[in-house]
């Protein structure tokens, strides 16, 4: 799993600026999602590397 991007978690449009990043991602053909990072109170932009088995969160 790679980080391409990430967001504030208090922007005032929540994860939608997230979530449209991650849909131009899927649109260029990259595995994209984004998931929401505690620590840092951040959306992450992830590629999701199709060879590795899932993890647990």
């Amino acid at each position: 799993m790679k980080v391409l991007n990430s967001f504030p978690a208090g922007d005032p449009y929540g994860s939608w600026p997230a979530e449209e990043y991650a849909a131009r991602c899927r649109e260029r053909g990259q595995q994209a999602t984004v998931v929401m990072d505690l620590d840092r109170d951040a959306f992450l932009i992830v590629a999701l590397d199709a060879e590795a088995p899932p993890q647990a969160a």
